[in-house]
């Protein structure tokens, strides 16, 4: 094979190799694995998939056991220590720590289930999670935001608007990984 050959070949290797195996690590990097056997208990004890609490945890806390966010929640899920305690007391814990990824998992998960139930869908679901139940109650009851009283045509929060496309876009990866 002649030399004027080997450098075009050994680039295209180079680009094929960097595609395929760069791309998962940075891939890894933005949608991290971590957690698996509190995401998996959690997951199974309250019927959310591993798929949304994955992907709830990194546009919550992007896997920052220690997050806490200017409003003072706290943790993977980021909750807000008054929401935990009233989750912790209907589940019978006498004691938690939301900074403990055991206990923030399986109190944010429980909270996503208890928002499922009420609402119609995983968007109303999630904006709830993020805007609170009592202002999406508010949105699907205004025609503006909502034509059947159950789904949002539109959200009118700029923030859980971006929160919702965030978590989608989350969500196309992980339910195709795990």
């Amino acid at each position: 094979m002649s030399m004027k050959w080997f450098f075009p070949l050994f680039c295209a290797i180079s680009l094929v190799f960097l595609s395929v195996f760069g791309i998962s690590c940075v891939y890894g990097h933005l949608y991290p694995i971590k957690y698996s056997q509190e995401v998996s208990f959690a997951s199974k004890k309250f019927g959310v998939g591993r798929d949304v609490i994955y992907s709830t945890i990194n546009v919550e806390s992007g896997f920052n056991k220690n997050a806490i966010s200017s409003k003072g929640a706290v943790g993977l899920m980021q909750l807000l220590p008054s929401t935990a305690q009233d989750l912790a007391q209907r589940l019978n814990m006498e004691d938690f720590d939301l900074q403990n990824p055991q206990d923030n998992i399986l109190l944010g998960t429980y909270y996503l289930s208890i928002l499922k139930t009420r609402f119609s869908g995983w968007n109303e679901t999630l904006c709830a999670y993020n805007a609170g139940p009592t202002n999406v109650s508010s949105w699907l009851a205004k025609t503006e935001f909502s034509e059947d009283g159950k789904t949002l045509k539109k959200i009118p929060f700029k923030e859980t608007r971006e929160y919702v496309l965030k978590f989608q876009k989350n969500l196309k990866y992980y339910s195709k990984k795990i």
